[in-house]
């Protein structure tokens, strides 16, 4: 049963990695640029909706609604201050300036909120699940993260192939010059994907609330782990950012339950560094072709 629990928890755990990892997928594919911001998108959406719904007493779906919204409305706001600017001038200073966003708001939410870790109850995460009487040490909520970032990649799939929108984030990824030509808001088209990458991250930081405690530095190390999946995946690769999302949370499970939390980050990111020295591309990227 432990074995099948920290598979159960390593699949969640590993569906959040995937979800934010997709969000540095988008943005890299349509503007190659990253928010390394997401990890404080990701606490936005958990933070927004514990004090939602504790402190305002709003329903629960009305305050996640309102917490997605407004991490897309930050993503808007990360593309507009940190990135277009620096982009527009050919510069990497974006790197550092969505690094510094992401400190801004971790260290405004920590003024406003408070520091002191929070717990976010939910009656999907307070009686573990059962089998013939015999508990498997997960809660629903654990069964239900991993549907659920599927069906979010499943939707960026859809969206990417059979929208407006979607379509032109491709044309925009795939030749910019060309785009404009056609008319294609570029502008337009990298800040939809800066909103739908925090919008993502929200997704994450809503769905793991109610099974860590809620805190302003709490996006701090799921960020970092989601681009180490982003990296590992192949960041050009949707669908294999979302599978090694997977793996890494697998991984992490698996070493916690057998070796403890204190080899944890030691194991895991010493196999991502083994997986990239093998694939340095990525298990699922493939190598950029540079035209002469």
């Amino acid at each position: 049963m432990l074995l099948v629990s920290a598979l159960i928890s390593g699949i969640g755990l590993g569906s959040m990695y995937g979800l934010m990892a997709l969000g540095f997928y988008v943005t890299y594919a349509v503007s190659s640029t990253v928010n390394f911001a997401q990890g404080s998108s990701m606490m936005l959406g958990a933070v927004l909706t514990f004090a939602l719904t504790r402190n305002l007493g709003l329903p629960m779906p009305l305050a996640i609604i309102v917490a997605l919204a407004a991490c897309a409305a930050y993503g808007l706001v990360v593309e507009f201050i940190a990135v277009r600017p620096f982009a527009r001038q050919g510069s990497d200073a974006w790197l550092m300036a969505t690094v510094a966003l992401g400190i801004v708001l971790d260290n405004a939410v920590m003024f406003t909120f408070g520091k002191e870790p929070r717990n976010l109850s939910s009656p999907l995460a307070q009686a573990p699940l059962e089998i013939g009487g015999v508990g498997l040490g997960v809660y629903p909520l654990q069964v239900i993260i991993p549907i659920v970032g599927v069906a979010l990649a499943a939707v960026l799939f859809f969206i990417s192939k059979r929208t407006r929108w979607g379509v032109a984030m491709l044309a925009v990824a795939q030749n910019r010059g060309a785009a404009r030509l056609m008319g294609i808001p570029i502008t337009k088209a990298v800040a939809f994907a800066y909103a739908l990458s925090t919008l993502f991250a929200g997704v994450a930081g809503v769905l793991i609330a109610p099974l860590v405690n809620v805190h302003s530095e709490m996006g701090t190390l799921f960020g970092l782990k989601a681009f180490a999946v982003a990296i590992l995946g192949g960041i050009t690769s949707a669908w294999g950012v979302m599978v090694a999302g997977f793996i890494f949370g697998i991984a992490v499970a698996l070493v916690t339950s057998t070796l403890g939390s204190g080899y944890t980050q030691i194991m895991t990111f010493a196999l991502v560094i083994l997986a990239l020295a093998w694939r340095p591309n990525g298990l699922f990227g493939r190598a950029e072709v540079k035209k002469v």
